[in-house]
């Protein structure tokens, strides 16, 4: 192992000479300095002056860390060897060869060389202003051996090196201070940023226009590379490690975007986005090439949006994942959605459906034809409650058709067909193909034009019974929503048998939810208790514990309003009344709304008042 300085070791400081020639000089140290770089020279030719031994070679200097490594299981000597072939290749020192091809992350490395070294590993903090350093330290030999200035006394100067087992280094800092030089293990990252910030002009230049695409295509030519990165263990380990620590959370959707400085990746668990923190030292381009070549996706193709789809099996559960990616300012963006098959409960009390609404529900998909609504904004669970009622239905008497965009669940028994507008297979020339199948259900994805709704309608009042979805935000806009399609009124009063609007909440966790005393406005409101407040029930609110991760919500639940057609209804439909009369028609003739039924589901534990009022943005008086 190489000679390394322990804490309190200084190095003697010496004249620098310029005895050497530039030729000699590199022939002894087999180093490369730049054309330009006088004050890495003159360290070179001070580090010659300095010491009667032979500066170390490249292998000498790079064992200790290939070694460390090693030993701690964060590295095998074939990926050693591989790092050193590069390196062979490029020059430069092992530690940022190690971290460019994500055998370790940066922080793992520094800490790993301060255990070996029992060096103390320098804070982003420590790194203190340096503006007393630059007339003696070349920001390019700086940067090419990663090295920073941490502070200075009348005793030592102490600077973060990312190899400290490099003499020469040490020697070279002595040498050009003309002092001691205490040595601190240093992250890569943040040893750059102090140089930066010392030598803001030294690594800039001015741009012109013109040349904006060349450098763009410096970064995009080498695809050949990318490819070959997004093959490396570490990367195929941290994308493999974002899969399963999202399956583990429950989460629908990964979010992985790069920064200028960053990468970060949020999960939306519970319908709520939440960051979580992941180990930096990999390449973003890497991770997002690991992915797009999982989904057969373009990995030289970065300047515009693409789509694909990953199947694997995790944990025994098949998942199916849709990837979009999207280029930004600082590269790619992607967010993968997890489909977990095994993980979808086709069961409406299971999706929160009781009471008065599953029965009218059910009363509505006994019926042999019409057409039954479900609507919401994106993500509120449509197509779960759809697939739902599909597998209630689906016996071996009825043949069911699905028209999907895309299909995100596979139903045994149902014939469901992706659409695919590439090749003109839109919902509306599928629909047209389906109902020469004989089916006597069908569901069509969303109804997105006067052209779908119509066929749907059609099928309808020939005999059969359709499912499909609008985005509305509830049940009696969805009236005024195919109104405006231009559907005609007794169309839509002869054929829509009922409109379910839905929204999920968040479940608490039964294990650490907790109760409280509800505020006076909020027991009249829900009409608890009596007016005495005598027996007034406890409502709950989220805690956070271990198994639901700390939020207090574990699982979401469904808040819903059945709008069921009737006569008043198609009366005030014919009369093109608005959305707000057909809403309090449909209130007059028994319709729960999304905030009531919530607001019950939270006085019976499920769930919280906030979280009710935050999904269904319903403005509570709570001045009385």
């Amino acid at each position: 192992m190489d000679k390394v300085a322990h804490p309190g070791t200084t190095r003697a400081a010496g004249p620098p000479s310029a005895a050497i020639s530039a030729p000699d000089l590199c022939s002894a140290t087999g180093r490369v300095l730049p054309s330009d770089d006088v004050h890495g020279f003159s360290l070179f030719l001070a580090c010659l002056r300095f010491s009667e031994r032979c500066i170390p070679t490249m292998d000498s200097m790079t064992a200790g860390i290939g070694e460390w490594l090693i030993n701690t299981g964060k590295l095998n000597a074939a990926q050693l060897e591989r790092v050193r072939s590069l390196q062979t290749e490029k020059g430069g020192p092992l530690a940022p060869l190690l971290v460019q091809l994500g055998f370790v992350s940066e922080r793992e490395l520094a800490t790993t060389v301060a255990e070996a070294t029992r060096l103390p590993l320098a804070e982003r903090d420590d790194y203190a202003d340096v503006g007393e350093f630059p007339d003696l330290l070349s920001p390019d030999f700086l940067r090419q051996y990663h090295v920073a200035p941490l502070r200075s006394d009348t005793s030592a100067i102490e600077m973060a090196a990312a190899d400290p087992s490099d003499t020469y280094v040490g020697d070279a800092l002595s040498l050009a201070c003309g002092q001691a030089v205490t040595l601190h293990v240093g992250v890569i990252s943040e040893i750059q940023e102090a140089i930066d910030r010392a030598f803001p002009d030294s690594n800039t230049s001015p741009i012109e226009a013109r040349d904006a695409d060349m450098i763009v295509a410096r970064h995009t030519d080498d695809i050949a590379h990318l490819r070959d990165m997004a093959s490396e263990a570490p990367v195929i380990r941290r994308v493999n490690q974002m899969v399963t620590r999202a399956l583990e959370l429950r989460a629908s959707d990964i979010h992985i975007e790069p920064f200028e400085h960053d990468l970060v990746v949020r999960y939306r668990v519970d319908g709520v986005l939440r960051r979580i923190q992941f180990p930096g030292g990999l390449p973003p381009e890497a991770i997002v090439s690991r992915i797009k070549v999982l989904a057969s996706l373009d990995i030289a193709e970065r300047r515009l949006p693409q789509d694909g789809r990953i199947k694997l099996r995790a944990e025994g559960r098949e998942i199916d994942m849709r990837i979009s990616t999207v280029p930004t300012l600082h590269g790619e963006s992607v967010v993968m959605r997890l489909l977990d098959r095994g993980d979808v409960p086709l069961d409406f009390a299971a999706l929160g459906f009781d009471g008065e609404i599953l029965a009218q529900l059910n009363q509505l998909l006994a019926r042999p034809h019409g057409i039954m609504l479900v609507t919401g904004p994106t993500g509120s669970g449509k197509t779960t409650t759809l697939y739902a009622a599909l597998s209630q239905l689906n016996t071996p008497d009825k043949k069911i058709l699905t028209v999907e965009d895309p299909v995100e669940y596979q139903l045994d028994g149902i014939n469901q067909i992706p659409i695919r507008p590439s090749i003109d297979l839109t919902f509306a020339n599928a629909l047209r193909a389906i109902l020469r199948q004989d089916p006597d259900v069908i569901m069509i994805g969303e109804m997105r034009d006067i052209e779908t709704a119509r066929i749907a309608i059609q099928a309808a009042l020939t005999g059969h019974k359709v499912f499909s979805t609008l985005h509305t935000n509830d049940a009696p806009s969805s009236i005024t929503r195919l109104q405006d399609m231009h559907v005609d009124d007794y169309l839509i009063t002869s054929t829509i048998d009922g409109v379910l609007a839905q929204r999920l909440v968040r479940r608490l966790c039964p294990q650490c939810r907790e109760a409280y005393t509800p505020p006076d406005w909020l027991v009249r409101e829900l009409g608890l208790g009596t007016a005495a407040r005598t027996d007034v029930p406890p409502l709950y609110r989220a805690r956070g514990c271990d198994a639901c991760d700390h939020t207090g919500y574990r699982g979401r639940t469904t808040v819903l309003e059945l709008l069921v057609m009737n006569e008043p209804l198609r009366r005030a439909i014919v009369e093109r009344a608005d959305a707000d009369t057909l809403r309090q028609i449909a209130r007059a003739n028994g319709m729960i709304d999304m905030r009531s039924d919530g607001l019950r589901k939270a006085a019976a534990g499920l769930t919280t008042v906030d979280e009710v009022e935050r999904v269904v943005q319903a403005q509570v008086d709570n001045a009385h």
